[in-house]
């Protein structure tokens, strides 16, 4: 009986994550949990390099490059703003990347929905896409 229940827990959690509605929180940083990262929070913990783009870079150059990352798409997308939702391969967990350009930087937040810990998967996505952005020509 405790496996079935440990077993619905676990699938209600995963397929619980369905929101459609999340406001843009680029410009926040990270609360306490360590499974969040961003280029404008200045925690140790939570921080990441400056992404500088270069010169004439568009919201759609970018969002071709995250998109060729395995099961992502595009929940959000706005003038200069763009969240992306990762979804996890096993366990259907998602992950939100939000992306907005400020002049010649793009701020950076990747979040885990759920749990406490990411083990290290936002801080290894934000630094994919670096290089990502890297090998496109679009950050210096």
């Amino acid at each position: 009986m405790k496996k079935i229940a440990l077993l619905s827990l676990i699938t209600l959690t995963a397929c619980s994550q369905g929101i459609t509605d999340m406001e843009d929180r680029s410009a926040n940083q990270c609360g306490d949990k360590p499974n969040c990262v961003s280029t404008i929070d200045n925690r140790e913990e939570h921080n990441i390099a400056p992404f500088i783009l270069e010169d004439g870079v568009s919201l759609d150059q970018i969002e071709a490059v995250i998109l060729q990352q395995p099961r992502t798409k595009t929940a959000d997308k706005q003038t200069d703003y763009l969240r992306v939702e990762f979804t996890s391969k096993i366990m259907r967990f998602v992950d939100d990347l939000e992306v907005r350009i400020d002049g010649d930087k793009l701020i950076v937040r990747s979040e885990s929905r759920t749990g406490h810990s990411d083990f290290g998967v936002n801080r290894k996505r934000a630094e994919t896409l670096r290089e990502a952005l890297k090998q496109a020509g679009l950050i210096k």
